[in-house]
């Protein structure tokens, strides 16, 4: 049993998901530790989902489960929604991928353009790991410089260069105003190290008097305007304002990681939602609509590099970037995504975060609620969460028997306590979260 769970909870998982269990001892067979996908792992195993449709997944023992997670936040509009599927089938039927571009690649390009104007010029890829990487590569070539500044607990995918201070023990992070580089596994190099500047998220003076440091060396301040792994932590509006500042008035292309916030927070992500214009903005997650797919773009003198007809250029290519299947699925998505569902969505991601903090502040339970939009996240903890340090002030155990013990109840959250809305739920939905919730609460209190 791991540490983390109440003692209830581990044999009524083992009882309740026996299929899964099967799969999962399948899986290690031929996966490290049965995974593909760390954040999809959870101890004892995780559960093998069936299908999904609308705002429901169906896992292999046959239950039905009210998905508040959404593939980590990717699927704005649901599973399996009619126009998505409508999409992939007609391009299916036509082909799957060419040696050839199609016209659903600059297409997709003017729609995100059209809600981010910031990105003057873009390229796809198939994820957003590879769309962070890509969009250091350019701020790199472009700047002649090495090293890159990111901040305290922020996630930017499976890429080297910011694989650090992701999740850094608290006795090795150092001085919360100038936090030390720590890698975030083995395979991190010195070199790495040496060329990151950790930053402290949402502390203004701090991060101005760091990047004013490293300003002649620093290639990119690299910031996602909403921590997402961390816990759906809004940045403060003067500090995302002061950040654009900064680098500006000191040459340092500003990069936004919207893998989590584009097309999520606002119709233009968190961009327009601050009203703060990057250089560069990787994206991924929703852009495909539920496919892989992911994007990098911005000022054109910078994209210019990736310019294929340029002798001395960086090299993109990939056998399945700009895939046709992905392209129309985003433009199908993007249609969908209308001013009023973002209202309903932003009333219902509200109304999710109040029932939360009153059912707990009605049982003494402390929990900090942050949110964005449709984004939310439960903290076990009685400080105000505003970056890295205070989320990591919370109880885990609880954390972890809140998720579990939703599940059981047949809802879905992230084993952090992170969930968010889809286009298919309404108010019915979000009760049953609430109701549920309130079923959790006994494993919550056994300590």
């Amino acid at each position: 049993m791991p540490p983390e769970a109440s003692s209830d909870l581990i044999p009524l998982y083992l009882k309740r998901n026996p299929r899964s269990q099967e799969a999962f001892e399948k899986a290690k067979r031929i996966l490290p530790g049965g995974s593909t996908r760390d954040v999809i792992f959870y101890p004892p195993y995780p559960l093998y989902v069936k299908k999904g449709k609308g705002c429901r997944i169906w896992d292999l023992d046959g239950h039905e489960i009210l998905d508040f997670l959404n593939n980590y936040m990717s699927l704005i509009l649901g599973h399996a929604h009619p126009k998505i599927v409508e999409a992939v089938k007609a391009q299916v039927e036509d082909g799957t991928a060419y040696s050839s571009p199609t016209e659903y690649e600059s297409r997709l390009g003017a729609a995100v353009q059209e809600r981010m104007p910031s990105i003057r010029s873009i390229r796809f890829t198939n994820s957003g790991s590879e769309a962070t990487t890509l969009a250091l590569l350019a701020a790199k070539g472009f700047t002649k410089r090495k090293k890159v500044a990111k901040f305290e607990g922020a996630h930017h995918g499976t890429n080297e260069a910011t694989m650090v201070s992701t999740t850094p023990s608290l006795k090795d992070a150092g001085n919360p105003e100038e936090p030390k580089p720590i890698p975030d596994g083995p395979h991190i190099p010195n070199y790495i190290l040496e060329n990151t500047v950790v930053l402290p998220f949402n502390n203004s003076a701090a991060s101005e008097r760091l990047i004013q440091k490293h300003r002649g060396e620093l290639a990119a301040v690299m910031v996602e305007p909403i921590l997402g792994s961390n816990g759906i932590i809004p940045a403060e509006q003067d500090f995302i304002s002061l950040l654009r500042e900064v680098t500006e008035s000191n040459g340092i292309p500003l990069i936004f990681d919207e893998v989590v916030t584009g097309f999520r927070v606002s119709r233009g992500g968190a961009q327009e939602h601050y009203g703060v214009a990057p250089d560069l903005t990787a994206l991924g997650k929703n852009l495909g609509g539920g496919l892989p797919a992911g994007a990098f773009g911005g000022r054109e003198d910078i994209m210019a590099q990736f310019d294929p007809a340029r002798a001395f250029r960086i090299p993109h290519s990939g056998s399945f970037n700009a895939n046709p299947v992905s392209l129309r699925a985003g433009l199908a998505l993007l249609d969908e995504l209308t001013p009023s569902l973002y209202e309903k969505l932003d009333e219902l991601g509200a109304y999710a975060a109040r029932g939360l903090r009153r059912i707990f502040d009605e049982e003494s339970v402390a929990v900090q609620v942050t949110r964005a939009a449709s984004l939310f996240c439960v903290h076990f903890t009685s400080e105000d969460v505003v970056d890295y340090r205070s989320a990591m002030s919370e109880d885990s155990a609880r954390k972890f028997n809140f998720f579990l013990g939703l599940l059981l109840n047949d809802v879905m959250l992230a084993p952090r306590g992170l969930g968010c809305i889809s286009a298919p739920m309404s108010r019915r939905e979000v009760e049953t979260l609430l109701q549920k919730t309130v079923a959790t609460i006994r494993y919550l209190k056994e300590r």
